[in-house]
């Protein structure tokens, strides 16, 4: 086995790898699961090839041995490799998936060249990419969604997926880059789900949104008036959520949205946002007389409380 690999002990000797090194590929495995014995030698290549000290690392987690670690990064399957980047998970591959890490792959080799060049992506302080300050002692949680239960309706399959909303990368917005945003399908509603893998005390949404020509009613616009609901045990129907007690109602107008980020604000009434376990997200209206919405990112910005429990899964390798 590679000597590149880091096999993690512990969640301390975890938590001091993603503050020491800018990127870390996380391969969360069992010795009992055939899928994971199956694509350990193409992990361990990408390890050598890739390997850089204290800007790339490769670890190995074994679920069994570090159950709290699995837990926090909500891993239900197995295989899992998740891409770090500034200690925030950023990709998520389930399964076996040779095309998924050789994607991957590509996508670490770019970082890394913006890496040795000094390039960068995201905010200021090289952080995961945010389009809005942080208020005072609150953090981006965005992290702690269980990307395993995301869910969306009414999104249109040639663009991005629920995913590309909570991806750390900054926005390409550009409109040959139609997968790095979500945009509706039939008509300007859209619904997210959200589950944590903790409970949360949510403070605030950043939701960016970079629509192009607006005066075109065949384009997407920006989201208008939205509800927000907690604690749901999945995703809501369309007209179920009619019938559905709102934690809040938002109603967005152009003073919100930062003309430099296309990024609006959206402060929750936290009183009732103190013990989230999920959130759904329904955008109701959409501005102007435009039939679809689009919506690049959502950050969520709260503290995070105590873990919630997930199972384990193998997922086999594919044909």
């Amino acid at each position: 086995m590679s000597n590149l690999l880091v096999h993690i002990e512990s969640t301390d000797q975890f938590s001091a790898l993603l503050s020491s090194s800018k990127i870390v590929v996380a391969d969360f495995y069992a010795d009992w699961c055939g899928p994971c014995k199956q694509i350990a030698p193409i992990f361990e290549k990408l390890a050598e090839q890739l390997s850089r000290p204290n800007q790339i690392t490769f670890a190995k987690i074994d679920t069994d041995k570090q159950q709290d670690i699995s837990r926090s990064y909500g891993i239900r399957a197995l295989p899992t490799f998740v891409i770090f980047k500034n200690a925030q998970a950023v990709k998520f591959i389930q399964g076996a998936d040779r095309e998924g890490l050789s994607n991957a792959v590509k996508d670490l080799a770019n970082e890394a060249n913006k890496i040795e060049t000094g390039e960068g992506s995201g905010n200021s302080n090289g952080d995961t990419w945010l389009g809005a300050d942080l208020p005072r002692g609150y953090g981006d949680v965005t992290a702690q969604v269980d990307v395993v239960g995301l869910e969306l309706l009414n999104w249109d399959s040639e663009h991005g997926n629920a995913r590309t909303l909570i991806s750390g990368s900054k926005p390409k917005g550009q409109a040959e880059a139609k997968s790095d945003w979500v945009e509706s399908d039939t008509d300007e509603q859209l619904m997210l789900y959200l589950p944590f893998m903790s409970t949360l005390k949510i403070h605030s949404l950043h939701l960016t949104s970079l629509p192009g020509n607006t005066d075109d009613d065949t384009s997407p616009s920006r989201p208008k008036l939205l509800k927000i609901y907690t604690n749901r045990p999945r995703i809501l129907g369309f007209d179920e959520a009619e019938d559905t007690q709102v934690a809040q109602e938002i109603t967005l107008s152009d003073k919100d949205w930062d003309a430099k980020t296309g990024t609006a604000k959206i402060e929750l009434r936290i009183v009732k946002f103190q013990n989230v376990y999920s959130l759904v997200l329904f955008v109701v209206e959409s501005e102007g007389d435009n039939e679809k919405v689009r919506i690049d990112r959502i950050r969520v910005i709260g503290e995070t409380g105590e873990k919630r429990d997930g199972k384990i899964e193998k997922i086999a390798a594919d044909d």
